[in-house]
């Protein structure tokens, strides 16, 4: 197990040559990855790695081929993986049958889709950016067609190269390969983000319905946990979605589990930080906009979609109001933490004990 997690975790070297030949010792099985996993599972995945391989090596058209820098090859498997079965869910399934997660685990793709779905943010100060790379990393903001030009747009032989690859007409930010970036580097974005909705390839908004089994699970569980993680690539894009909102509201308890640290998301973190009650506003708007939009900014509906927040203390972690968020109706829970990593980049990490225990007196309560 401890060698599967190793392969799955595993990034490709950041020097696209060499990414290649990694690669390529993977699928042709003779990287030391492989040395400690059976030989029934490592052919398994081999053949799912060649699916994607031949998939690359047919699509490919120099100069313009895949970039494997960096990227991650669990990430590369569940692709192959989807690509075999034609279902994302089933390259869920595949891959939690060998790394044997137990049946009682289920992992549901918020949107269940053999299509890309792309995300756009509205800042507050009107600026619209693109596409989930330019909002949660260091990047030019990508402006829609209505506006100016930010970031320099595709030539025409660059749109000739692309070939087949992307709709007529899609809009360039959409186009754009993006496989490397430097999270721990961010850029603070010119103002706070305001909102997040999905996008279709030319820009135009739209209103994906969520998962059906996602919006089950939810109505049948009575503990929801917000976990930590990117607030609006990762949490808020899910609570968006069409019915989950309605899902989230009915159940018992609604736990935040507030992130240690701000970044280029929830900022600008030099001038105007996020404190945990815009974390709680944040995801409340994101579950009430598709069913009851006036009740958006109102603050009667924080606690519906929130009733406890666990939180850190420290230097640099968001400010927690504990007085503001108790007259909203949220309960919140200090954890004890340590403190990781290495000189200026080290921050408050939760005590994994710690948080399982607050967890747990929540659910039980």
């Amino acid at each position: 197990m401890s060698a599967l997690k190793q392969l799955f975790e595993y990034r490709l070297d950041s020097d696209p040559l060499k990414a290649r030949a990694e690669w390529l010792d993977i699928v042709e099985s003779r990287s030391l990855l492989w040395s400690f996993i059976s030989s029934p599972k490592r052919e398994l995945i081999r053949s799912v790695l060649n699916t994607l391989n031949l998939e690359l090596v047919k699509r490919a058209r120099p100069p313009n081929v895949f970039d494997f820098a960096s990227a991650s090859v669990g990430n590369m498997f569940l692709t192959g993986a989807r690509i075999f079965s034609g279902s994302f869910e089933s390259a869920i399934y595949l891959l939690s049958m060998i790394c044997s997660i137990p049946p009682s685990v289920a992992v549901l793709p918020a949107i269940n889709s053999n299509f890309t779905h792309h995300i756009s943010a509205g800042l507050a100060d009107g600026t619209t950016i693109a596409g989930q790379v330019a909002i949660s990393h260091p990047s030019a903001p990508t402006a829609l067609p209505d506006q100016p030009e930010i970031a320099p747009a595709l030539t025409a032989a660059d749109h000739d190269r692309i070939e087949d690859a992307n709709l007529p007409g899609s809009l360039d930010a959409l186009r754009r390969p993006h496989v490397r970036f430097r999270k721990d580097d961010d850029g603070d974005l010119p103002a706070r983000i305001a909102r997040l909705w999905y996008i279709n390839p030319y820009g135009h908004e739209i209103a994906p319905t969520a998962n059906p089994r996602v919006v089950a699970a939810l109505a049948a569980t009575a503990t929801v946990v917000y976990s930590i993680g990117s607030l609006y690539t990762s949490i808020v894009p899910s609570l968006v979605l069409r019915r989950v909102g309605a899902a989230v509201g009915a159940a018992r308890h609604k736990v935040l589990i507030l992130n240690s640290s701000l970044d280029r998301e929830t900022g600008p973190v030099r001038t105007q930080p996020m404190a945990a009650t815009d974390f709680v506003a944040a995801i409340a708007r994101a579950c009430v906009e598709s069913r009851e939009p006036a009740m958006v900014g109102t603050d009667e509906i924080l606690g519906r979609y929130v009733t406890h927040l666990l939180y850190l203390e420290g230097e640099g972690t968001p400010v927690v109001d504990v007085e503001e968020l108790g007259r909203l109706g949220i309960k919140c829970v200090k954890v004890d933490g340590r403190r990781g990593g290495v000189g200026g980049k080290a921050v408050v990490r939760y005590d994994e004990a710690a948080l399982g225990a607050a967890l747990e007196a929540i659910i039980d309560s």
